[in-house]
């Protein structure tokens, strides 16, 4: 299998000229999804960031077949493509689907679900960055604890989102899907090696990828990818795979980077108190002595 690097990545563009904000972490979750797809991709949004920045008439940032989706639809209409090119008898293609945080595990989790349980031979690409971002920054199933959003306000009685994220991952997982990954756009070559394996994975795959908002988290946009990675060695993030009916822990940090310093540099958790970091961290160990349990590690 190709492992892909800065080195033998391909110079082609096959997602380019879009109008998303300065450091958006989603758009380079496609864009690197994309370069390993290749040409003959067709993808399914639906109506979400990517959409909203990459179909503006007279100009397309897909150089490949893309079409927009109702927003519970992600899933049913990539379904739909790839069973209308398996009836055409057009071989050789990738059907992917791009869905954010709330098209995938709000709007979206049905029509996903059905495909899962089919085994459609389509990719799935969440591309989370934690919120609503779209329609004004609301709060979604993958909000974090303590986020301030338009819809979770923090004040002094409530600390912004009073809910942990949703386990995406492990719900996928529970179908007894093909394949499915979480990812990190600041680890872009565990990210790409993913998508490589979904790409040569018959039936359904998922890949989860963690990709920061500069509008929504109010950080800067030099500090995307740093902000990804830091999450990532926090401990607020994980990178795993799911195969052959098992976990995989692909990385098992010694000891977690400070927390504090990766919620302080986001004016969405500024707010926080003591007790409110320590809610976090509380939730996070519990998590990971989960994990370094039940789950292989590599």
């Amino acid at each position: 299998m190709i492992k892909h690097n800065a080195r033998n990545l391909t110079n082609e563009e096959f997602f380019y000229g879009h109008k998303a904000c300065g450091g958006c972490g989603e758009s380079l979750a496609v864009r690197l999804t994309m370069k390993i797809l290749g040409e003959r991709t067709f993808a399914a949004l639906p109506a979400g960031c990517m959409s909203a920045v990459s179909f503006i008439y007279p100009n397309m940032a897909f150089t490949t077949n893309a079409i927009i989706t109702p927003f519970a639809s992600t899933g049913a209409v990539a379904s739909g493509m790839a069973a209308g090119l398996k009836a055409l008898g057009i071989e050789n293609t990738q059907t992917v689907g791009f869905a954010g945080d709330g098209g995938t595990a709000d709007i979206g989790l049905q029509a996903l679900s059905g495909a899962i349980d089919r085994n459609d031979d389509i990719i799935y690409i969440c591309n989370d960055n934690e919120a609503y971002m779209n329609t004004g920054i609301q709060k979604s199933g993958l909000t974090p604890y303590g986020t301030k959003t338009t819809t979770s306000p923090a004040g002094k009685n409530l600390p912004g989102s009073i809910t942990m994220k949703k386990n995406m991952f492990e719900i996928v997982a529970a179908h007894g899907i093909q394949y499915a990954a979480t990812a990190s756009v600041g680890y872009p070559e565990d990210l790409m090696a993913k998508i490589e394996k979904a790409k040569n994975t018959k039936g359904t795959s998922y890949v989860h990828i963690f990709a920061p908002c500069p509008t929504g988290w109010g950080h800067g946009s030099e500090v995307t990818i740093e902000l990804a990675k830091q999450a990532v060695d926090s401990g607020l993030w994980y990178l795993a795979e799911f195969e052959n009916g098992e976990f995989i822990l692909n990385k098992n940090p010694k000891e977690f980077a400070s927390v504090e310093n990766y919620l302080m540099a986001q004016s969405r958790f500024k707010h926080l108190k003591e007790e409110d970091i320590e809610v976090i961290k509380n939730h996070r160990d519990a998590k990971w002595a989960k994990m370094r349990k039940d789950w292989q590690q590599k």
